[in-house]
């Protein structure tokens, strides 16, 4: 059975498999090897995908960055903590990957609301969706669980506000490449690369066309 990656998170994720998304990157990346498959719920935070588990066994790669939007959110290590607990809890020899939400653009969240906003303010904040990322990192650090830092490395980029994000805070198509390499890069430093998973059947070059059975004995 080939083996899977599962993309566990919210709307970045959820539109992840959009045309240059890193999702379908990702899928077409180990199209001979693994199967990827979609599990992205749009506005999800960690408090209800904790309670959800997507119906699936799961390799998730996102840690949600919506408790701010969801009325305050809650502390970031505990968000963090609960999360990473509920998924090694339920799924102990599955390799966990994190990403951190990556950072926020207060004036794109302005002029793109979900809502009318009469407040003048972003409903959310890079300094908030920091200290998710700050929690994220430390409590895999705890656990020995490999994170990608999506929040620092974007901004370290000039004018990654309008590079990577569309809207303040999901990603464009050049926003999509980063996390997709960040992956393959990570996914690599933990065997999961081309070079050291089989393919999946043998390649056309292997199989002889007079004896084409014998390619599959193998």
């Amino acid at each position: 059975m080939r083996p899977k990656i599962y993309l566990f998170g919210d709307s970045i994720t959820e539109e992840s498999f959009c045309s240059g998304g890193w999702g379908s990157s990702l899928a077409h990346h180990f199209s001979r090897t693994l199967d990827v498959v979609l599990r992205g719920y749009s506005g999800y935070n960690t408090s209800v995908l904790n309670g959800s588990g997507g119906g699936t066994p799961l390799k998730p790669l996102r840690l949600v960055p919506n408790e701010e939007w969801w009325g305050g959110g809650g502390v970031p290590e505990l968000c963090a903590t609960s999360f990473l607990f509920c998924l090694q809890n339920q799924w102990p020899t599955t390799l966990i990957l994190l990403m951190t939400p990556p950072p926020i653009d207060e004036e794109g969240r302005l002029k793109h609301p979900y809502v009318e906003n009469a407040t003048g303010l972003p409903e959310r904040t890079n300094e908030a969706a920091g200290a998710y990322a700050k929690a994220c990192i430390e409590v895999s650090g705890e656990r020995g669980i490999p994170v990608i830092d999506l929040w620092t490395k974007m901004q370290k980029f000039p004018d990654w506000q309008k590079v990577y994000l569309s809207d303040g805070l999901h990603l464009t198509p050049t926003g999509n490449r980063v996390v997709f390499e960040e992956l393959v890069v990570k996914l690599r430093e933990n065997s999961l690369s081309l070079e050291k998973l089989p393919v999946d059947l043998p390649l056309i070059s292997e199989i002889d066309t007079k004896d084409p059975l014998k390619a599959f004995e193998k």
